[in-house]
């Protein structure tokens, strides 16, 4: 791993980027005094202990130098419970050792909560550095009054105030009174730290719950205990949104364990509350066995005449027909593609897959006094408030939940059926119930990535430049109702932005989507979006240069062009800047020995690249496809900019490594089939997922710095790996990959 030397954008297109990416929290965490008005919270209530030290909501001092920093986001394993303290750390002065990281509860008081998208850092950077800058002021004014002496004299370092010159020194623990007496300061008496000066950022830092997560600790939502705990199951239909038509709760309320059953109605909303049959036991294990002894006859619906395969016959039938939606129509296709010099035409499908999160689904929930308190491993518990008050009516101010750490979430966890469900059977129960899903009921029950079809054709002119590109994309819907009137609402990771690369780029250039209606839940899953459409795209960029009989990475070079900055992408609405992709793509280019490099048959290297969450990301892969077609990723290279600052290099490269490992285990293996409006597989053994044997034995990743906004990195590298492992197959073998899986493809070669 390497933190490779920055380029300098031009400034106008820095304070374009910044403009967009600095947008900062709903709410402020300090008081600017020099306006006279409170950006969220200075000193929220009283201090817990005389002479404890609370500039804001996220930092407490205590008068025995304890540090505590206050973690707001979720930590899905993305690391962000260690690096968004370590910003405020850095600002502090603060000597790592004596920090303590605690999990803050669903509040408004620390602003927007939800972590997804990639968005958790981007969106506190800023803001943290300055609730440790502000706290630092004060402590130094603090020993300032204490000395006598102008604060410019005194340097604040380890958790500690220092006047070099006479070596005097006050601990943060002896300055934690005073301080916590004194007004916060104006903005304009805080001053940043200079990145140069930074000592704690940019270092390797263990994650704070590791010694924990290898000692078996209590983190986890599925680890809630509480005096008088129950447990539950919930069995709902297989075939979605399916209704109870009669059940035998009696027999199943005589079992041993089982203290109740009964059926809760919920409604068809796909992410909220579906009918099910509620079962109460003593113990979890209580519960699920007497689940599987239920005998229910389900009202099934419509829903329950889908499947793959008739969705994979609907798109072929209405691929060559009008689209539902024209999202880009620059040119003439038509006419580009009967006059080119050579056209490719190709189809690629991808299935729906699933998030499985080595934990499945749980939550705790505990009805009292007309209020309801959860526990939850949630990524979005602003979003789980929300759903308690629509559903069952409860003020916001009656609901407490805590965030607990969560085994996975990859974006399952944005979506709180889970929690909605666990609250609706608390109000049916006198004590705390913890309701746990199965493994089958995590697999069955998620809100899956969506498939897709995409039918393709290019046109290459004369000089083998690209001049023409179609892209009809059917994809998946739910119909919803709005204002009593059926709409068409395409699921969560399914659509597609006539800014995707390569649209601006190709001048004549048509992209389409028809959607197919599809009761199966949707949701964001890993980079959604990309996830997929690198895939499609980079793959048939492959397929282009080929047919051009140009290196594949100057044909990307000649596409990607001299357009510079480019506002207002679908990713978010983000510009989009060419030089910075350009600028990964070459070094990854030259760490890889691209094109100087010769590989036998049977082995290859290929290359993609993506922009994706705010994060530019080019890959090259290098495999060997044995002659019965046994493919093995030997090295994978990543070159990434993510702006101006790697917050903590250890959690950055395990989210590099983490991506290249998920998108080649989704790649390889993951498919969940549907049939009668059902999902097929129920558990590992028919839905695999990667083993260390299959995992590429070298990795190398590059981080280029670049003076732009930082941004989160739990996304942007996944998306090229599937893509840039394609081509070079393609490479290696002369095969190309268009259906993932990759299993369904042959790859033997002679």
């Amino acid at each position: 791993m390497t933190v490779d030397t920055p380029i300098n954008p031009a400034r106008r297109d820095f304070l374009k980027t910044s403009a967009v990416a600095g947008t900062g929290l709903v709410l402020g965490f300090y008081f600017d005094a020099s306006s006279g008005a409170g950006r969220g919270v200075a000193k929220p209530g009283a201090p817990e202990a005389a002479g404890e030290f609370r500039p804001n909501a996220f930092i407490r001092i205590a008068p025995d130098g304890r540090v505590t920093l206050t973690s707001k986001q979720p930590e899905i394993g993305q690391g962000i419970k260690t690096s968004l303290p370590m910003v405020i750390a850095e600002e502090l002065e603060v000597a790592w050792q004596d920090v303590n990281i605690v999990q803050g509860d669903l509040d408004p008081i620390y602003g927007s909560q939800s972590a997804g998208g990639s968005r958790s850092t981007p969106t506190n950077y800023e803001e943290f550095h300055k609730l440790g800058a502000t706290a630092r002021t004060m402590l130094v004014q603090a020993a300032a009054l204490t000395w006598k002496l102008p604060t410019d004299a005194l340097v604040a370092r380890d958790s500690a105030v220092h006047h070099l010159p006479s070596g005097k020194r006050l601990s943060y623990a002896k300055l934690a009174p005073l301080a916590a007496k004194l007004p916060v300061p104006p903005a304009d008496q805080v001053k940043l730290k200079d990145p140069q000066e930074f000592r704690l950022l940019g270092t390797r830092i263990g994650g704070v719950d590791n010694r924990a997560i290898v000692t078996g600790q209590p983190l986890f939502g599925i680890d809630v205990q509480l005096p008088g705990l129950l447990y539950a199951s919930y069995v709902k239909s297989l075939a979605f949104a399916g209704q109870v038509a009669s059940v035998n709760l009696a027999d199943i309320k005589k079992l041993p364990g089982v203290r109740d059953a009964f059926v809760i109605e919920g409604t068809a909303n796909l992410k909220g509350l579906l009918p099910g049959v509620a079962i109460i036991a003593d113990s979890t294990w209580a519960a699920i066995d007497a689940g599987k002894q239920l005998q229910v006859v389900w009202n099934e619906g419509q829903v329950a005449q889908q499947s793959w395969k008739g969705f994979a016959a609907q798109a072929e039938s209405l691929y060559r027909q009008p689209a539902g939606e024209v999202l880009r129509n620059d040119g003439d296709v038509e006419a580009a593609l009967a006059g080119a010099a050579k056209t490719v035409e190709a189809k690629y499908v991808y299935p729906f897959i699933s998030h499985a999160s080595i934990e499945p689904q749980n939550a705790t929930a505990w009805f009292k006094d007309d209020g309801i308190e959860i526990w939850a491993p949630t990524q979005n518990p602003e979003a789980g408030q929300r759903i308690i008050t629509e559903v069952l009516g409860i003020p916001k101010d009656k609901i407490t939940l805590h965030i607990t750490r969560s085994g996975g979430g990859f974006g399952r966890r944005l979506i709180p059926d889970y929690i909605i469900e666990a609250a609706a059977i608390a109000q049916r129960v006198n004590g705390p119930v913890k309701l746990t899903w199965t493994r089958e009921d995590d697999l069955r029950h998620d809100q899956y990535r969506a498939g897709g079809f995409h039918f393709l054709r290019g046109g290459l002119d004369d000089s083998g430049k690209l001049s023409a590109w179609h892209n009809h994309f059917v994809t998946f819907s739910h119909p919803v109702f709005k204002d009593g009137k059926p709409v068409v609402e395409l699921g969560a990771g399914a659509n597609l932005s006539g800014d995707e690369f390569p649209g601006r780029w190709v001048p004549n250039c048509r992209i389409e989507h028809t959607a197919l209606a599809c009761g199966i839940p949707m949701g964001p899953w890993r980079a959604p979006r990309s996830n997929v459409l690198a895939w499609v795209f980079h793959s048939f960029i492959d397929e282009l240069a080929h047919a051009a009989a140009k290196d594949p990475l100057a044909f990307r070079l000649e596409l990607l062009g001299d357009k510079g900055f480019l506002p207002g992408t679908g990713e978010q609405g983000i510009p989009y800047d060419v030089n910075r992709m350009k600028h990964v793509l070459l070094h990854v280019a030259e760490k890889a020995e691209w094109g100087r490099k010769q590989f036998p048959r049977g082995q290859g290297q290929g290359i993609a690249f993506h922009f994706s969450h705010r994060g530019y990301i080019a890959q090259v892969a290098e495999v060997t496809v044995s002659k019965d077609g046994k493919l093995k990723v030997d090295r994978v290279l990543v070159s990434t900019d993510i702006g101006a600052q790697i917050v903590n290099l250890s959690g950055a490269e395990n989210q590099v490594q983490g991506s290249v490992v998920d998108g080649l285990g989704a790649l390889m293996f993951q498919e969940l089939d549907i049939d009668k409006g059902r999902i097929v597989q129920s558990n590992f053994g028919d839905y695999p997922m990667i083993r260390i044997a299959d995992a590429p034995p070298k990795i190398d990743v590059h981080f280029l710095k670049t003076d732009f906004p930082v941004t989160g990195l739990g996304e942007p590298a996944l998306p090229p790996l599937a893509p840039a492992v394609c081509n070079a197959i393609f490479a290696a073998t002369g095969i190309r990959v268009r259906e993932l899986p990759l299993r369904k493809t042959d790859l033997s070669w002679s």
